[in-house]
């Protein structure tokens, strides 16, 4: 397996990126086709469905940036890792990534830090 913090940068990126041709392209090459997303507040599974729920996030917080909280770790197939949201990060979570074959195959989303509102 990839090293996890390469995983787990490449995940961040994708969700960093705003354009959706490169963030589509960024799926094919680091998620399998089926890949699966669930977090508490969406869920979604296949390339198109990721792409909304990433494009719908930069909707709901246009300019919010996600970043890694401190290095992510793993061991077989399981990375995990946790990340803040935005200027001085007042989301948080936290995610274990499923690797198979290099690439993503499912991801579960915790939020550990959401404010009011």
């Amino acid at each position: 397996m990839t090293h996890a913090n390469d995983v787990a940068e490449n995940y961040i990126a994708l969700w960093n990126e705003t354009d959706a041709g490169r963030r589509r392209a960024m799926l094919a090459q680091g998620w399998t086709e089926a890949a699966t997303y669930v977090d508490p507040m969406m869920k979604g599974q296949g390339h198109a469905e990721i792409d909304a729920l990433v494009g719908a996030v930069h909707a709901r917080f246009p300019g919010f940036r996600f970043g890694l909280l401190k290095p992510a770790d793993g061991h077989g197939d399981f990375v995990r890792f946790s990340w803040g949201l935005g200027p001085d990060h007042p989301i948080k979570g936290s995610d274990v990534l499923v690797v198979e074959g290099g690439k993503i195959r499912a991801v579960i989303g915790f939020l550990d830090q959401v404010p009011a509102a």
